[in-house]
C-alpha cells in the first residue's frame, strides 16, 4: 500500500471517529508535528514529484483545520503550501503562456491569483488567532497593526505577506490588486524589524521580489541594499536570490550584461551543495535558463538607461 493511500486511510478513520474530544486531541498533535518539523520538500530533487504530490497534502491539511480551525500551526502548513505550490506548478505555465497563449494565460493567471490568496488568507487567519482583531485593524491601518506582531510571528508574517505579494505579481494589469503592495511592504517591513537576518536573508530576498512588481520609479539603492544583505546572510547559496535580482533591477535597466552574469551565477550553484534548499535552487535555476532564453525579448539594448528608469 502506498504512502498516499495510508495516510488518506488514516485521516479517514481518524475523521470518522465519534470520540471529538480524542479526535480533536489527535489532530492538535498532528497539526503541531506538520507545522514544527521541517519539510521533507525542500531537500527533494525532483520537482514534478513534489508538485504532484503538493495537493494531496494540501486538502490534507484543509481536512484538519475543518476539524480544528483554531490551530495556528495548520494554517502556517496551508499557507506555505497553497502559496508554494501555486508559484511550482501554475506561475512557470503562466510565465510561459504568457509569451503566445492569450486565452490560457489568463486561465492561469485567474488559477495562481486564487491559489495565492487561499495561501494568504490562511496565513492571516492565523495571525488573527495570534492576535485577536489583527484582521479588521490591519485592513483600516496596517502600519499600527503590525506593531502587535512578535519575533515568533515572523513565518506567519512571511508566507501571509509572501501569498498576496504574489498574486499581486500575478495581477499586475489590475490597480485594485496593485494597490495592496504597501500591505506586503508594511508586513514584512515589520518582520525586517523583528528579525533582519531570519532564514538566511529570506526577507530581504522577498523585498526584491516586491520592488519589481510595484509600478513606478524602481527603488534601485534599496534593492541593491536588500540584494547585498541577502548575499551575506545566505553566503551566494541561494540561486532565487540571482534570479531574483536579475529580474528586479536589470531588466528594468536593460543591463544585458549584468542580467547574464547573475543568471549565469545562479545557475553555477551546485544544488547538492545545499541540500536544505536543494527544490527552490533548482526551481530557481529552471527559471534562470527560461530567462536567459528570452533574453532577446527582454534586453532590446546594449546600452543601460538612466537610474532606475523602466521600459
Amino acid at each position: 500500500m502506498s504512502p498516499r493511500m495510508t495516510a488518506a486511510i488514516m485521516l479517514s478513520l481518524l475523521l470518522s471517529t465519534s470520540a471529538c474530544s480524542v479526535k480533536r486531541f489527535a489532530i492538535n498533535k498532528i497539526g503541531d508535528a506538520l507545522a514544527s518539523g521541517g519539510s521533507t520538500y525542500t531537500s527533494d530533487d525532483d520537482v514534478e514529484l513534489v508538485a504532484g504530490a503538493l495537493p494531496f497534502s494540501l486538502k490534507l491539511v484543509e481536512s484538519l483545520i475543518a476539524e480544528s480551525p483554531e490551530h495556528k500551526g495548520l494554517r502556517l502548513v496551508a499557507s506555505q503550501g497553497f502559496t508554494s505550490y501555486a508559484y511550482v506548478e501554475v506561475q512557470q505555465k503562466l510565465d510561459a503562456a504568457l509569451i503566445s497563449d492569450y486565452a490560457t494565460a489568463e486561465k492561469l493567471k485567474a488559477r495562481a491569483r486564487r491559489l495565492y490568496m487561499r495561501g494568504h488568507n490562511q496565513g492571516l487567519a492565523a495571525l488573527e488567532l495570534a492576535h485577536p482583531g489583527f484582521a479588521a485593524r490591519f485592513t483600516t491601518d496596517a502600519g499600527k497593526a503590525v506593531t502587535a506582531l512578535r519575533r515568533e510571528d515572523i513565518p506567519l508574517i512571511y508566507w501571509t505577506a509572501a501569498g498576496l505579494g504574489m498574486a499581486i505579481s500575478a495581477s499586475r494589469d489590475d490597480p485594485a490588486m496593485l494597490a495592496r503592495i504597501p500591505e506586503v511592504e508594511t508586513l514584512i517591513d515589520r518582520a525586517l524589524t523583528l528579525d533582519s537576518q531570519w532564514n538566511k536573508g529570506a526577507l530581504h530576498e522577498f523585498s526584491i521580489t516586491i520592488a519589481g512588481a510595484k509600478p513606478g520609479r524602481l527603488e534601485v539603492e534599496r534593492v541593491r541594499r536588500h540584494f547585498k544583505q541577502a548575499l551575506d546572510l545566505s553566503g551566494g547559496k541561494s540561486a532565487g536570490l540571482f534570479v531574483s535580482y536579475a529580474e528586479a533591477l536589470a531588466v528594468p535597466q536593460q543591463n544585458r550584461e549584468e542580467f547574464k552574469s547573475l543568471l549565469e551565477h545562479a545557475m553555477a550553484i551546485n544544488p547538492d551543495t545545499h541540500p536544505d534548499n536543494r527544490l527552490l535552487n533548482i526551481i530557481a535555476q529552471r527559471r534562470a535558463r527560461w530567462l536567459l532564453e528570452r533574453i532577446d525579448d527582454l534586453i532590446l539594448t546594449e546600452e543601460a538607461p538612466a537610474e532606475g528608469a523602466r521600459p
